[in-house]
Protein backbone atom coordinates (compact mmCIF):
# COMPACT_ATOMS: atom_id res chain seq x y z
CA UNK A 1 0.00 0.00 0.00
CA UNK A 2 1.37 3.67 -0.88
CA UNK A 3 1.59 6.29 1.69
CA UNK A 4 -1.68 7.61 -0.64
CA UNK A 5 -4.00 4.77 0.53
CA UNK A 6 -3.71 3.25 -2.74
CA UNK A 7 -2.42 -0.16 -3.84
CA UNK A 8 0.77 -0.11 -5.68
CA UNK A 9 -0.94 -0.80 -8.82
CA UNK A 10 -3.30 1.70 -8.89
CA UNK A 11 0.01 4.45 -8.02
CA UNK A 12 1.61 2.26 -11.28
CA UNK A 13 -2.06 3.09 -13.33
CA UNK A 14 -1.88 6.56 -12.39
CA UNK A 15 1.85 7.35 -13.07
CA UNK A 16 0.87 5.74 -16.85
CA UNK A 17 -2.25 7.87 -17.37
CA UNK A 18 0.91 10.99 -16.60
CA UNK A 19 3.34 9.47 -18.30
CA UNK A 20 2.11 7.41 -21.81
CA UNK A 21 -1.62 9.79 -22.07
CA UNK A 22 -0.83 12.95 -21.04
CA UNK A 23 -3.24 13.31 -18.75
CA UNK A 24 -4.09 15.78 -16.71
CA UNK A 25 -3.23 16.84 -12.60
CA UNK A 26 -6.72 17.49 -12.20
CA UNK A 27 -8.15 14.61 -14.37
CA UNK A 28 -5.93 12.73 -12.19
CA UNK A 29 -6.52 13.54 -9.15
CA UNK A 30 -10.10 12.65 -10.30
CA UNK A 31 -9.04 9.38 -11.11
CA UNK A 32 -7.67 9.17 -7.75
CA UNK A 33 -10.49 10.04 -5.71
CA UNK A 34 -12.65 7.23 -7.60
CA UNK A 35 -10.46 5.00 -6.74
CA UNK A 36 -9.69 5.25 -3.58
CA UNK A 37 -13.36 5.38 -2.88
CA UNK A 38 -13.76 2.17 -4.83
CA UNK A 39 -11.56 -0.01 -3.00
CA UNK A 40 -12.44 1.45 0.25
CA UNK A 41 -16.04 0.35 -0.34
CA UNK A 42 -14.16 -3.40 -1.50
CA UNK A 43 -12.03 -3.59 1.59
CA UNK A 44 -15.22 -3.12 3.79
CA UNK A 45 -16.31 -6.14 1.84
CA UNK A 46 -13.77 -8.07 1.94
CA UNK A 47 -12.42 -7.96 -1.88
CA UNK A 48 -10.09 -5.61 -3.65
CA UNK A 49 -8.94 -4.77 -7.29
CA UNK A 50 -7.39 -8.91 -7.57
CA UNK A 51 -10.55 -10.85 -6.94
CA UNK A 52 -13.51 -8.48 -7.04
CA UNK A 53 -16.41 -10.25 -9.76
CA UNK A 54 -19.07 -7.71 -11.89
CA UNK A 55 -21.24 -8.07 -8.46
CA UNK A 56 -19.14 -6.29 -6.66
CA UNK A 57 -18.21 -3.35 -9.36
CA UNK A 58 -22.13 -3.10 -9.69
CA UNK A 59 -22.68 -2.67 -5.77
CA UNK A 60 -20.31 -0.13 -5.35
CA UNK A 61 -22.07 1.87 -8.56
CA UNK A 62 -25.57 1.38 -6.87
CA UNK A 63 -24.09 2.49 -3.00
CA UNK A 64 -22.81 5.87 -5.03
CA UNK A 65 -26.16 6.20 -6.67
CA UNK A 66 -28.50 5.45 -3.73
CA UNK A 67 -26.90 8.36 -1.56
CA UNK A 68 -27.57 10.87 -4.12
CA UNK A 69 -24.72 10.97 -6.31
CA UNK A 70 -25.22 12.69 -9.74
CA UNK A 71 -25.64 10.07 -12.65
CA UNK A 72 -22.83 11.62 -14.49
CA UNK A 73 -20.50 11.62 -11.29
CA UNK A 74 -21.01 7.48 -11.09
CA UNK A 75 -20.79 7.35 -14.61
CA UNK A 76 -17.27 8.66 -14.54
CA UNK A 77 -16.49 6.54 -11.59
CA UNK A 78 -17.19 3.41 -13.41
CA UNK A 79 -15.11 4.69 -16.42
CA UNK A 80 -12.47 5.44 -14.17
CA UNK A 81 -12.86 2.00 -12.58
CA UNK A 82 -13.22 0.02 -15.78
CA UNK A 83 -9.99 1.61 -17.45
CA UNK A 84 -8.05 0.49 -14.66
CA UNK A 85 -9.38 -3.01 -14.53
CA UNK A 86 -8.75 -2.72 -18.79
CA UNK A 87 -5.17 -1.82 -17.61
CA UNK A 88 -4.43 -4.62 -15.41
CA UNK A 89 -5.45 -7.11 -17.98
CA UNK A 90 -2.90 -5.01 -20.42
CA UNK A 91 -0.39 -5.57 -17.72
CA UNK A 92 -0.78 -9.24 -16.62
CA UNK A 93 -2.07 -8.19 -13.65
CA UNK A 94 -5.30 -9.86 -13.73
CA UNK A 95 -6.93 -12.28 -16.61
CA UNK A 96 -9.73 -10.62 -17.11
CA UNK A 97 -11.91 -7.87 -16.32
CA UNK A 98 -15.04 -7.80 -14.36
CA UNK A 99 -16.55 -4.22 -15.42
CA UNK A 100 -17.55 -5.90 -18.61
CA UNK A 101 -20.82 -6.80 -18.39
CA UNK A 102 -21.27 -3.66 -15.76
CA UNK A 103 -23.26 -0.74 -17.86
CA UNK A 104 -22.59 2.85 -17.58
CA UNK A 105 -25.44 4.82 -15.65
CA UNK A 106 -27.93 6.61 -17.85
CA UNK A 107 -26.91 10.33 -18.01
CA UNK A 108 -30.21 12.45 -18.71
CA UNK A 109 -28.69 14.88 -21.60
CA UNK A 110 -29.60 18.43 -20.70
CA UNK A 111 -29.19 21.67 -22.28
CA UNK A 112 -26.69 23.95 -20.98
CA UNK A 113 -27.46 26.91 -18.84
CA UNK A 114 -26.68 30.16 -20.91
CA UNK A 115 -27.79 33.85 -19.93
CA UNK A 116 -29.55 36.27 -21.54
CA UNK A 117 -27.39 38.66 -23.75
CA UNK A 118 -28.76 41.66 -21.29
CA UNK A 119 -27.71 39.59 -17.97
CA UNK A 120 -24.80 38.72 -19.86
CA UNK A 121 -23.52 42.41 -20.21
CA UNK A 122 -24.93 43.45 -16.38
CA UNK A 123 -22.68 40.61 -15.12
CA UNK A 124 -19.93 42.26 -16.84
CA UNK A 125 -20.13 45.48 -16.07
CA UNK A 126 -20.73 44.22 -12.23
CA UNK A 127 -17.45 44.54 -11.03
CA UNK A 128 -17.42 48.82 -10.59
CA UNK A 129 -14.43 51.02 -9.64
CA UNK A 130 -11.03 51.53 -10.41
CA UNK A 131 -9.36 49.54 -7.76
CA UNK A 132 -7.10 46.21 -8.42
CA UNK A 133 -9.81 43.72 -7.13
CA UNK A 134 -12.89 45.30 -9.19
CA UNK A 135 -9.88 45.04 -12.36
CA UNK A 136 -8.86 41.54 -11.43
CA UNK A 137 -12.44 40.79 -11.40
CA UNK A 138 -13.85 42.43 -14.76
CA UNK A 139 -10.83 40.91 -16.38
CA UNK A 140 -12.03 37.61 -14.87
CA UNK A 141 -15.22 37.84 -16.27
CA UNK A 142 -14.63 39.43 -19.60
CA UNK A 143 -11.79 36.78 -20.55
CA UNK A 144 -14.47 33.89 -19.35
CA UNK A 145 -17.33 35.02 -21.26
CA UNK A 146 -15.01 36.25 -24.25
CA UNK A 147 -13.46 33.35 -24.42
CA UNK A 148 -14.93 30.18 -23.43
CA UNK A 149 -12.30 28.87 -20.92
CA UNK A 150 -12.49 26.19 -18.84
CA UNK A 151 -12.03 27.60 -15.03
CA UNK A 152 -9.06 25.50 -14.57
CA UNK A 153 -7.40 26.84 -18.02
CA UNK A 154 -8.46 30.42 -16.75
CA UNK A 155 -6.44 29.77 -13.42
CA UNK A 156 -3.90 28.47 -15.13
CA UNK A 157 -3.14 30.93 -17.31
CA UNK A 158 0.42 32.47 -16.78
CA UNK A 159 1.92 35.85 -17.69
CA UNK A 160 3.91 34.07 -20.81
CA UNK A 161 0.47 33.04 -22.32
CA UNK A 162 -1.10 36.56 -22.81
CA UNK A 163 -0.09 38.44 -26.08
CA UNK A 164 -2.38 41.72 -25.91
CA UNK A 165 -0.84 42.97 -28.91
CA UNK A 166 -1.92 39.79 -30.83
CA UNK A 167 -5.37 39.65 -29.12
CA UNK A 168 -4.93 35.92 -28.05
CA UNK A 169 -4.42 33.46 -25.60
CA UNK A 170 -2.26 30.20 -25.04
CA UNK A 171 -4.34 27.84 -23.28
CA UNK A 172 -3.71 24.37 -22.00
CA UNK A 173 -6.81 23.08 -22.00
CA UNK A 174 -7.59 19.04 -21.66
CA UNK A 175 -4.88 16.24 -21.80
CA UNK A 176 -2.35 18.83 -21.87
CA UNK A 177 -3.54 20.00 -25.65
CA UNK A 178 -2.75 23.73 -26.84
CA UNK A 179 -4.76 26.07 -28.49
CA UNK A 180 -4.80 29.74 -29.09
CA UNK A 181 -8.40 31.95 -28.24
CA UNK A 182 -8.74 35.36 -29.41
CA UNK A 183 -9.44 38.11 -27.27
CA UNK A 184 -12.06 39.99 -28.39
CA UNK A 185 -12.18 43.96 -27.74
CA UNK A 186 -13.51 43.96 -24.33
CA UNK A 187 -11.68 41.08 -22.92
CA UNK A 188 -8.27 42.69 -24.21
CA UNK A 189 -9.08 45.91 -22.37
CA UNK A 190 -9.95 43.99 -19.18
CA UNK A 191 -6.92 42.20 -19.25
CA UNK A 192 -4.88 45.13 -20.18
CA UNK A 193 -6.49 46.88 -17.54
CA UNK A 194 -5.59 44.45 -14.97
CA UNK A 195 -1.59 43.81 -16.15
CA UNK A 196 -1.34 47.33 -15.67
CA UNK A 197 0.73 48.46 -12.66
CA UNK A 198 -2.69 50.06 -11.16
CA UNK A 199 -4.22 46.54 -11.43
CA UNK A 200 -1.74 43.33 -10.54
CA UNK A 201 0.76 45.50 -9.64
CA UNK A 202 -0.90 46.69 -6.62
CA UNK A 203 -1.70 43.18 -5.55
CA UNK A 204 1.91 41.80 -6.20
CA UNK A 205 3.38 40.84 -2.51
CA UNK A 206 7.26 42.30 -1.55
CA UNK A 207 8.22 38.37 -1.50
CA UNK A 208 6.49 35.84 -4.45
CA UNK A 209 5.73 32.67 -2.26
CA UNK A 210 7.18 30.41 -5.09
CA UNK A 211 7.66 31.28 -8.92
CA UNK A 212 4.42 29.51 -10.17
CA UNK A 213 2.72 32.32 -8.19
CA UNK A 214 5.12 34.74 -9.64
CA UNK A 215 4.15 34.01 -13.18
CA UNK A 216 0.13 33.79 -12.54
CA UNK A 217 -2.23 36.26 -14.67
CA UNK A 218 -4.70 36.61 -11.74
CA UNK A 219 -3.55 36.55 -8.22
CA UNK A 220 -5.77 36.12 -4.75
CA UNK A 221 -5.55 39.03 -2.10
CA UNK A 222 -2.56 37.24 -1.24
CA UNK A 223 -0.35 37.63 -4.09
CA UNK A 224 -1.11 33.83 -4.50
CA UNK A 225 -1.81 32.29 -8.22
CA UNK A 226 -5.81 32.58 -8.08
CA UNK A 227 -7.57 29.20 -7.27
CA UNK A 228 -10.65 27.90 -8.74
CA UNK A 229 -12.33 28.52 -5.91
CA UNK A 230 -11.78 31.52 -5.50
CA UNK A 231 -13.07 32.39 -9.12
CA UNK A 232 -16.54 30.33 -8.36
CA UNK A 233 -16.71 32.82 -5.66
CA UNK A 234 -16.30 36.22 -7.71
CA UNK A 235 -18.45 34.87 -10.37
CA UNK A 236 -21.49 34.10 -7.94
CA UNK A 237 -20.75 37.77 -6.15
CA UNK A 238 -20.66 39.55 -9.25
CA UNK A 239 -24.10 37.68 -10.16
CA UNK A 240 -25.71 38.66 -7.32
CA UNK A 241 -24.60 42.17 -7.66
CA UNK A 242 -26.29 41.99 -11.32
CA UNK A 243 -29.36 40.57 -10.08
CA UNK A 244 -28.96 37.28 -11.25
CA UNK A 245 -31.46 35.08 -9.25
CA UNK A 246 -30.32 31.50 -11.68
CA UNK A 247 -27.66 29.58 -10.52
CA UNK A 248 -24.25 31.25 -11.63
CA UNK A 249 -20.91 29.50 -12.31
CA UNK A 250 -17.73 30.02 -14.56
CA UNK A 251 -19.12 27.25 -17.00
CA UNK A 252 -22.03 28.80 -17.26
CA UNK A 253 -20.37 31.66 -18.67
CA UNK A 254 -18.95 29.29 -20.93
CA UNK A 255 -21.76 27.52 -21.99
CA UNK A 256 -22.97 31.43 -22.65
CA UNK A 257 -19.97 32.25 -24.94
CA UNK A 258 -21.15 28.94 -27.23
CA UNK A 259 -24.74 29.97 -27.09
CA UNK A 260 -24.53 33.63 -28.10
CA UNK A 261 -21.94 32.36 -30.51
CA UNK A 262 -24.23 30.24 -32.40
CA UNK A 263 -27.44 32.62 -32.27
CA UNK A 264 -25.41 34.94 -33.91
CA UNK A 265 -24.55 32.20 -37.02
CA UNK A 266 -20.74 31.14 -35.74
CA UNK A 267 -20.28 28.01 -37.72
CA UNK A 268 -20.06 24.95 -35.24
CA UNK A 269 -16.75 23.93 -36.23
CA UNK A 270 -15.64 27.22 -35.57
CA UNK A 271 -16.92 26.81 -31.98
CA UNK A 272 -15.65 23.38 -31.40
CA UNK A 273 -11.82 24.71 -31.63
CA UNK A 274 -12.26 28.12 -29.47
CA UNK A 275 -13.91 25.47 -27.23
CA UNK A 276 -11.27 23.31 -27.19
CA UNK A 277 -13.40 20.06 -27.58
CA UNK A 278 -12.16 17.00 -29.21
CA UNK A 279 -15.39 15.98 -30.78
CA UNK A 280 -18.10 18.14 -32.67
CA UNK A 281 -20.66 16.13 -30.95
CA UNK A 282 -19.72 17.50 -28.07
CA UNK A 283 -20.17 21.11 -29.11
CA UNK A 284 -23.79 20.16 -30.92
CA UNK A 285 -25.56 20.41 -27.73
CA UNK A 286 -25.60 23.94 -28.19
CA UNK A 287 -27.43 23.97 -31.56
CA UNK A 288 -30.58 22.60 -29.76
CA UNK A 289 -32.83 25.87 -29.03
CA UNK A 290 -36.41 25.84 -27.84
CA UNK A 291 -39.24 26.02 -29.56
CA UNK A 292 -40.22 29.47 -28.58
CA UNK A 293 -37.06 30.36 -30.29
CA UNK A 294 -37.28 28.23 -33.35
CA UNK A 295 -41.29 29.72 -34.37
CA UNK A 296 -39.84 33.17 -33.74
CA UNK A 297 -36.80 32.38 -35.85
CA UNK A 298 -38.90 31.23 -38.50
CA UNK A 299 -41.52 33.69 -38.06
CA UNK A 300 -39.17 36.73 -38.54
CA UNK A 301 -36.99 35.15 -41.46
CA UNK A 302 -39.70 33.49 -44.08
CA UNK A 303 -41.38 35.63 -46.29
CA UNK A 304 -44.51 34.46 -46.01
CA UNK A 305 -44.58 34.00 -42.18
CA UNK A 306 -43.82 37.33 -41.48
CA UNK A 307 -46.56 39.65 -40.65
CA UNK A 308 -48.41 42.21 -42.72
CA UNK A 309 -45.97 40.72 -45.62
CA UNK A 310 -48.70 40.14 -48.54
CA UNK A 311 -47.85 38.01 -51.97
CA UNK A 312 -47.96 41.04 -54.90
CA UNK A 313 -50.82 40.83 -56.85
Amino acid sequence: MSPSGLPVEAEEYLDWLVVSKGRAANTVDAYRRDLLDYLAFGADRGWDHRDVTAAGVLAWVRARLEVGLAAATAKRGLTTVRNFHRWLVLEELRSDDPTVTVELPRVPRGLPKALSEDDAAALMAAPGGGGPLARRDRAVLETLYGTGLRVSELVGLSLGDVDLEAASLRVLGKGSKERVAPLGRLARAALGDWLAPAGRGEMEPERWRSRDDSEAVFLNRRGSRLSRQGVYQLVRHHGESAGITATLTPHVLRHSFATHLLDHGADIRVVQELLGHAKVTTTQIYTSVSRERLFRVYADAHPRARPGRTSPS
